[in-house]
């Protein structure tokens, strides 16, 4: 059921200034049945993504607990944040060039996914779950190439499916 009243969030951080959004969903509910992630946002900054780097500058736009237990990095990307302690991104301007980023949601999916999860719904929902729904290929890779429990065999394509909300640490 959606919100009887939604609430406008008005964002201000590096990125964006006059960008401004409607929450419509209640947090954490409503997702399009497409769209399952086995990861919140929270337990996916806990576990250690993206160097910790991600949201750093923009936590006020996100509740606060969020970043109580983050692993985040005051001096820029820190591979050895990351869960399995290893470099799984591609550098910001290969997402520029491969048009993955939607200017509503400048850093990228897990922002998009960070504010849908807070129960913004946008034009870009059907893209970004599609997106999600591909990344799922490589917990095929796993599956044929890793014995179940292994989080030593191929950790970049773990730490990979950490950074789409896909738990790898069970496969």
């Amino acid at each position: 059921m959606p919100l009887s009243k939604p609430k406008k969030v008005n964002v201000k951080d590096h990125f964006q200034s006059k960008y401004s959004y409607m929450l419509t969903e209640p947090v954490g509910k409503n997702f399009d049945p497409n769209f399952q992630p086995q990861l919140t946002p929270k337990q996916m900054l806990e576990l250690g993504v993206f160097g910790g780097v991600y949201l750093n500058d923009c936590q006020k736009e996100f509740p606060k607990s969020w970043f109580d237990k983050a692993k985040l990095s005051g001096h820029g990307y820190d591979a050895s944040l990351n869960f399995f302690k290893i470099r799984a991104s591609k550098p910001y301007d290969y997402w520029l060039k491969k048009g993955w980023i939607h200017p509503d949601d400048p850093r990228g999916w897990f922002q998009w996914y960070a504010r849908y999860y807070m129960g913004r719904r946008h034009k870009d929902d059907a893209r970004q779950i599609g997106r999600w729904k591909a990344f799922r290929r490589h917990v095929g890779a796993l599956q044929k190439n890793c014995k179940k429990g292994d989080v030593s065999c191929r950790r970049k394509q773990r730490q990979a499916l950490l950074h789409w909300a896909y738990d790898s640490r069970k496969l």
